[in-house]
C-alpha cells in the first residue's frame, strides 16, 4: 500500500499568528495610548531610582545618557513610522520631566514650580534634542538600509560615551577615582547589554554566530568608535 500523506490545514488565523510568531513581528503600539503612560513612568521611575538606589547604579538616573536610550527603546520596539518615532520618542521625554518634578514634590515636599521654572525647561529642550536623534534611530535600527548599523549602535554608543568621560574624570582631583571607574563600569556592561539585546532584537537571523558577526560587531565598533570621539 502506498503512504498516504495528510496535510493539516490551520485556521487562517492561528496561521498569521504562528507566522508573525515566528518573523518577531508584532501590530505597532498606538502612539496615544503609549507616550503619555511612557513619559510620566519615565520621569516618576527616574526620581525614585535617584532617591533610593545608592551609587554608582544610582547615577543612571541623572544621566542624560539614559534619557535618549528610552528614546530609542520607544520607537525601535513599538515598530513606529519615523515620524511617529520622532514625535512619540519627544512628547515621551518632554512629558517625563514635570511628572519627574510632580514625583519630587509628592515624596520629599518640593516646591510645584520645579515643574514648570528655568531648570525643567531646559531638560524638556534637552528631551527635543535627544527625543528627535534618538527616536529616528529607534525606527532606522529596524528599517532596511545603510543607516540601519550605525542606528542600532546608537544607544549603546551614547552610553559608552558617558563612559569615557566619566573614565577621564579620574585625573580630576574634585572627583572621586573609585566613583568615576564604579559608574564607568555600570555604563559599560549597560552598552553592552544594549548593543547586544538590540541586535538579536533586530536581526533576522537566529544563530548566535550570525547575530555576532553581522549585527553585535559592527554595532561595537560603532559604538566605541562614538565614544573615543566623544571623550577626546
Amino acid at each position: 500500500m502506498s503512504a498516504v500523506r495528510v496535510r493539516t490545514v490551520l485556521p487562517s488565523g492561528v496561521a498569521a499568528m504562528r507566522q508573525n510568531h515566528a518573523l518577531g513581528r508584532r501590530r505597532p503600539g498606538c502612539p496615544a495610548v503609549v507616550v503619555p503612560g511612557a513619559g510620566v513612568l519615565l520621569g516618576v521611575l527616574d526620581f525614585v531610582w535617584i532617591k533610593y538606589v545608592p551609587f554608582p547604579f544610582g547615577g543612571l538616573g541623572n544621566s542624560i545618557a539614559v534619557w535618549a536610550v528610552v528614546a530609542f527603546l520607544l520607537a525601535f520596539l513599538n515598530r513606529w513610522t519615523l515620524p511617529a518615532g520622532i514625535v512619540g520618542s519627544v512628547l515621551c521625554l518632554v512629558l517625563a520631566v514635570p511628572s519627574y518634578y510632580l514625583a519630587a514634590t509628592v515624596i520629599q515636599s518640593d516646591s510645584p514650580e520645579n515643574m514648570y521654572n528655568a531648570t525643567a525647561l531646559l531638560w524638556m529642550a534637552l528631551g527635543v534634542v535627544a527625543g528627535t536623534v534618538f527616536g529616528a534611530a529607534g525606527v532606522l535600527a529596524r528599517t532596511a538600509g545603510r543607516l540601519r548599523a550605525a542606528a542600532a549602535a546608537m544607544p549603546g554608543a551614547v552610553l559608552f560615551a558617558e563612559a569615557a568621560m566619566q573614565l577621564k574624570r579620574m585625573t580630576d582631583p574634585s572627583y572621586t577615582t573609585s566613583d568615576s571607574l564604579g559608574y564607568a563600569a555600570v555604563l559599560i556592561a549597560s552598552g553592552l547589554a544594549l548593543v547586544v539585546l538590540v541586535s538579536r532584537a533586530d536581526a533576522g537571523i537566529t544563530g548566535l554566530g550570525e547575530v555576532m558577526h553581522h549585527r553585535i560587531r559592527p554595532a561595537a565598533a560603532l559604538s566605541a568608535g562614538s565614544a573615543a570621539r566623544v571623550a577626546r
